[in-house]
């Protein structure tokens, strides 16, 4: 397998990549720099950013503030653990997370990815229950179609069939209930706020089914990703903390997507006005440039913890990594300094609109999500809505719309886990002008599409 400047690829083993596509006709692109919105590949060819790599790079490519903090840490101190010992960048960051979050989540448990983020909360949670006299609280109750990770408890939790089933027997003991796809559910069709309360007591319905003595925890993204940018219903959340504290079960507000800055604030759950128990999150901290996730844990979780001889057996190398949490520090310096978060609430209503335009296309069935998420869902029939057949979406989706995107110049996702989406998540710092060319790339390419249905 090469490149498309020959350059062999035989020893490197891309992630969620088909590897039998090794032909010269799909070729592997090697992006090589990048620099505000933009990436650039071997070829010397550019690239919108429409993803912000993977839902990550809040402040865009190539800041240099970013690379000053890292090679600064690192003359400074390059490595330590976080095993009974902590750094200074650690404990900063921590205070800084601590102060912008919302209500009592004042411990922070650092970690490497978003997965492991999850597979954290999944572990505090159980042990949290053991401590305090209910051992058989171990259950997670998660939503249909929505991603969590990879590793096998968060994989387990991970809503996605497809995902799943080469890896099984997973972890045991969790539990799938209804998404907030409004779109797809036209038994509920003029009343967002009914669909919301359903949608909301279906996790009960699930708690009751299971036994209340049984369920720990359930997480839920502020927005969910997988699907195409599912956002909640008017009261839903807020239903949704009523039933947790009702049955004494743990809400866990997976924000790996959803936080520093994607919806406009920094913790999604900020936006939609609820309180979680913990936040997991992790991509946006350090916009990338460098690995690290978190949990913020509200402070009475801590409190079992405490006792003598008490210790969470949980912890990786990497946690917490010095030049990571400098570079987590600046990140959110900069973004300070430049109101990105008060950019993305001012500008969203003309992304939204912008992308809006793209529904006079008779492929594309609904646009949705929040700040600077979104999903446009592809159907072939837009007055029932019907969506394509696994061959159609192979062949439509895969075949054509990802191959155009790319080749036209707007790196971003075209995805059929769910419903045949394409899912953006710009860089903060994007303007009209990139929204502008976002919308004339996939309108090029879905006119193109339409002719294959």
């Amino acid at each position: 397998m090469c490149d498309k400047r020959g350059m062999p690829l035989d020893n490197l083993w891309l992630h969620f990549t088909r590897h039998s596509a090794a032909d010269d006709d799909h070729a592997v692109p090697v992006i090589e720099r990048g620099e505000g919105v933009y990436v650039w590949d071997t070829d010397g060819r550019r690239y919108l950013d429409g993803l912000a790599g993977l839902f990550t790079v809040q402040v865009g490519h190539g800041r240099e503030e970013l690379a000053e903090a890292a090679a600064r840490q690192t003359r400074e101190l390059a490595y330590f653990p976080l095993w009974s010992a902590a750094h200074p960048r650690a404990i900063e960051l921590a205070e800084r997370l601590v102060a912008e979050a919302p209500g009592a989540l004042n411990r922070v448990f650092f970690t490497v990815s978003g997965g492991e983020s999850v597979e954290t909360a999944w572990k505090l949670a159980k042990q949290y229950f053991k401590l305090t006299g209910k051992p058989t609280k171990h259950k997670v109750v998660s939503r249909s179609l929505a991603y969590h990770g990879t590793s096998q408890g968060a994989l387990s939790i991970t809503g996605l069939p497809g995902l799943k089933k080469d890896f099984e027997p997973l972890v045991p003991s969790t539990i799938r209930v209804p998404n907030t796809n409004f779109y797809r559910a036209p038994e509920h069709a003029g009343d967002y706020e009914a669909f919301g309360r359903w949608a909301a007591d279906q996790i009960e319905q699930a708690i009751l089914f299971e036994g209340a003595d049984t369920v720990a925890a359930v997480f839920l993204e502020p927005v969910q990703n997988t699907g195409g940018c599912f956002p909640p219903p008017p009261g839903y959340f807020q239903r949704v903390r009523e039933i947790c504290d009702r049955h004494d079960v743990l809400l866990v507000s997976d924000e790996v997507v959803c936080a520093i800055g994607r919806l406009g604030h920094t913790f999604g759950a900020q936006r939609y006005g609820y309180q979680p128990d913990m936040i997991t999150t992790a991509k946006g901290l350090t916009s990338g440039y460098a690995p690290l996730g978190a949990v913020l844990i509200d402070e009475r979780l801590m409190e079992p913890f405490r006792k003598d001889g008490t210790v969470f057996m949980h912890g990786s190398t990497y946690g917490g990594h010095p030049v990571s949490c400098a570079v987590a520090l600046a990140n959110l310096d900069l973004i300070e300094r430049d109101d990105l978060y008060g950019h993305v609430l001012s500008e969203q209503d003309a992304f939204k609109s912008t992308l809006d335009k793209l529904l006079d296309l008779p492929i594309v069935g609904d646009v949705r999500g929040a700040g600077f998420f979104y999903g446009i869902e592809l159907v072939k029939d837009k007055a029932t809505r019907t969506t394509f057949t696994a061959e159609e979406s192979e062949r439509i989706l895969k075949g054509h719309v990802s191959t155009t995107l790319f080749d036209s110049g707007l790196y971003c996702r075209a995805d059929d886990r769910a419903e045949p989406v394409i899912q953006l998540s710009p860089p903060l710092i994007c303007d009209q002008s990139h929204f502008d060319e976002m919308e004339q790339i996939i309108r090029h390419t879905l006119e193109g599409a339409w002719k294959l249905v």
